[in-house]
């Protein structure tokens, strides 16, 4: 692993620093040209915000590339393939319909007609799927309209889905930069691991990925300072899609029956990362691609547009059932993890496969500790000053011993008594005490209980 990793790690580290650098700007340039759409009805923020994050990712795209032409390694992927540029074209055209969308709210119709202009003018450039492994049938070679047509459903599947989940501050750049590592585990392990070439540029787009996702998420983390818009959800849909189509479609499996001899069961089993590509650009999109089918059936069942917008998607499912803002997103992060990571755990039988098992167990425990029911922590007494006030266990009452308390009451009934029940009723309510900073709190922060649902008027009320 030596000078491609590090050569690798540049080339995010750079992509990661353009894109943080350049949302700064770009947020003064998409408030300046009022780039800010009013609040509608499905959205969960509550203040104008702006959009055209896109810009500064694709910037950082295009800042990862130049870098990645000039270093020793990676310098082979340009001069051998041609689907660097493939993919520059199509993320270009993608990327400027994005930015009039959030500018000027194009129609679903016309996006869509742009999105498979886009994925054809990467095929005309060679970025296709040439060939398909299927299990217990073996490699089928696909014609050029076959071809052709499977691409475009596949970067236009995917660009939707993308697009589908990008509703809550953080989503949408947190699963794609989850998908994009565990798909440069992959690709790095057939480049390295079987010695094929053709796997480099899957490799360099996912690296891209992870580094255009993770300099703009700490613009976009709860409260987010900016979106992405069209223009950053589609293109990283493209840089998705284009990666794994470059290895299912340029990666012949045949290649890798040389480097396994052995009984036929260990055969399938050494195959097994052969038919890979046919599942993961599925499962690393799993939620998304749910989200989306969910999304189409709801809609066409209730008479309206496959295309109209709804607060029925799964983060904001999460949202009505009691959790935070933040939970819903880690929740997503995990289920993310563990499908995209399962997959590629199944597929890796060498000596460090224990790395993925292990970020397997760890999303698996935070998954199961986001979904526990929230409790209230109970300190003993004696650690109270080593926590924080609002984890303190309240003092108990001392138990008073004054005359006036044990002077029993008297015996009253009838209307009096109601009267002097209503009147200490309501001292006792001058007098009870109010929980400060903890009203409202929900999430992994709670500590009391809080009701799920909003309160409810009654008809006759004059509230």
């Amino acid at each position: 692993m030596g000078q491609p990793v590090r050569d690798y790690l540049l080339t995010l580290c750079v992509t990661a620093a353009v894109t943080y650098l350049l949302t700064g700007p770009v947020r003064k340039f998409a408030i300046a040209i009022g780039a800010m759409p009013a609040i509608r009805a499905r959205d969960v923020h509550r203040e104008p915000t702006p959009r055209l994050g896109g810009i500064a990712m694709f910037g950082g795209l295009c800042a990862g590339l130049i870098v990645a032409d000039h270093l020793h390694n990676l310098k082979s992927v340009f001069e051998l393939s041609n689907e660097p540029r493939a993919l520059l074209s199509g993320a270009a055209l993608i990327w400027l319909i994005g930015v009039l969308d959030d500018k000027f709210e194009l129609d679903a119709l016309i996006k869509l007609g742009a999105q498979m202009i886009a994925a054809a003018v990467m095929v005309i450039q060679g970025l296709t799927i040439l060939w398909l492994p299927i299990p217990g049938v073996g490699t089928v070679a696909l014609t050029q309209w076959q071809g052709t047509l499977l691409t475009v459903a596949l970067v236009v599947i995917t660009i939707n889905a993308v697009n589908f989940v990008d509703g809550l501050d953080g989503l949408a750049a947190g699963m794609v930069c989850i998908a994009s590592a565990a798909f440069f585990l992959y690709a790095y392990r057939l480049w390295i691991g079987y010695g094929i070439e053709a796997a480099a540029p899957a490799t360099l787009f996912a690296a891209i990925l992870m580094g255009m996702c993770l300099g703009f998420l700490p613009h976009n983390m709860h409260p987010a300072r900016i979106f992405m818009g069209d223009s950053g959800s589609m293109l990283i849909g493209l840089v998705l899609a284009a990666g794994a189509i470059s290895i299912t479609g340029q990666v012949d499996p045949d290649s890798m029956r040389i480097f396994f001899e052995g009984s036929e069961r260990g055969a399938t089993h050494a195959m097994f990362p052969v038919f890979i590509p046919l599942l993961l650009p599925l499962t690393i999109i799993a939620i998304p691609a749910a989200d989306l089918i969910l999304a189409i059936v709801r809609r066409t069942w209730n008479g309206q547009s496959p295309f109209a917008a709804d607060r029925g998607h799964l983060h904001h499912r999460l949202l009505e059932i009691g959790h935070s803002h933040s939970r819903a997103v880690l929740i997503m992060y995990f289920w993310s993890a563990l499908i995209a990571f399962g997959t590629v755990g199944y597929s890796v039988h060498s000596a460090s496969s224990w790395i993925v098992f292990v970020i397997m167990a760890a999303s698996a425990a935070g998954l199961v500790l986001l979904l526990m029911p929230r409790f209230t922590p109970r300190t003993p007494q004696w650690a109270n000053r080593f926590v924080p006030p609002r984890y303190r266990r309240p003092a108990p009452e001392p138990a008073s011993s004054s005359a006036y308390d044990e002077k029993p009451a008297p015996a009253t009934s009838g209307p009096q008594q109601a009267l002097e029940d209503a009147q200490m009723g309501e001292e006792g309510a001058e007098r009870a005490p109010v929980a400060v900073g903890v009203s409202g709190v929900n999430g992994a922060t709670a500590i009391g209980a809080r009701s799920r649902f909003p309160e409810r008027r009654s008809i006759d009320s004059s509230r």
